[in-house]
């Protein structure tokens, strides 16, 4: 079945996601996956349980800071979250492995076509396809709380110390007197300090630290 806009598609899938279902599974780029994906995830948690649900997406989902909020609170109530690195070319769901709705391709050239497409599908055998497909990405894929935790840079007490200072806007003379060390010794703090955060200017690393959730204080 082909839907044609936003519309048709929550006339179709409201039911379905306020139905009791056993498994509800999200494969995309970003947390809307179709309109209401997100807002349907934290209902789905209150009334079937987080842990029926998957979510699989790209590190792109990650981009936003009240994206990666949503997640953090979505794996908090136990819904089960993994970051694939291989690339996914549209957003899928899966119901009760038996229905499959896949979102019509974006960009300039389906936008100048009209409304978004979303096929519906129930045939097993396109469905059960599909599904495997997904279970082999998943299975490959990083829980989310360990995929971020492998983008966050290990400070040591040393390095948090400099961390801090450097947010303060001392010049480098008292930064490094006040740290009890040699004007050399803490710029190269600070240099290694730019390199962990992959930042290329200091302004920069303090952005990192805010994207990272990294602690100055």
């Amino acid at each position: 079945m082909m839907l044609h806009g936003d519309l048709e598609l929550g006339a179709r899938i409201k039911p379905l996601a306020e139905s009791h279902y056993a498994e509800w599974v999200n494969v995309g780029r970003d947390l809307d996956t179709w309109p209401g994906a997100r807002e349907a995830a934290h209902r789905a948690i209150l009334r079937n349980g987080a842990d029926r649900s998957r979510k699989l997406y790209t590190p792109a989902v990650l981009a936003d800071e009240r994206d990666r909020e949503s997640l953090r609170e979505m794996a908090h109530h136990g819904m089960r979250i993994r970051i694939t690195t291989t690339p996914l070319s549209r957003g899928t769901t899966f119901i009760d492995r038996r229905t499959m709705i896949l979102t019509g391709p974006e960009g300039p050239l389906s936008a100048a076509r009209g409304p978004r497409t979303y096929t519906v599908s129930a045939a097993p055998a396109l469905v059960d396809g599909a599904y495997a497909l997904f279970e082999a990405a998943w299975e490959s894929a990083i829980d989310l709380a360990a995929f971020l935790d492998s983008q966050r840079p290990r400070i040591d007490d040393q390095t948090s110390r400099v961390l801090r200072i450097l947010g303060s806007g001392v010049t480098d003379e008292t930064a490094a007197r006040e740290l009890g060390m040699s004007l050399r010794t803490y710029r190269r703090r600070v240099a290694e300090l730019l390199v962990s955060l992959n930042a290329g200017s200091r302004f920069q690393a303090g952005v990192r630290v805010g994207e990272l959730g990294l602690n100055r204080g």
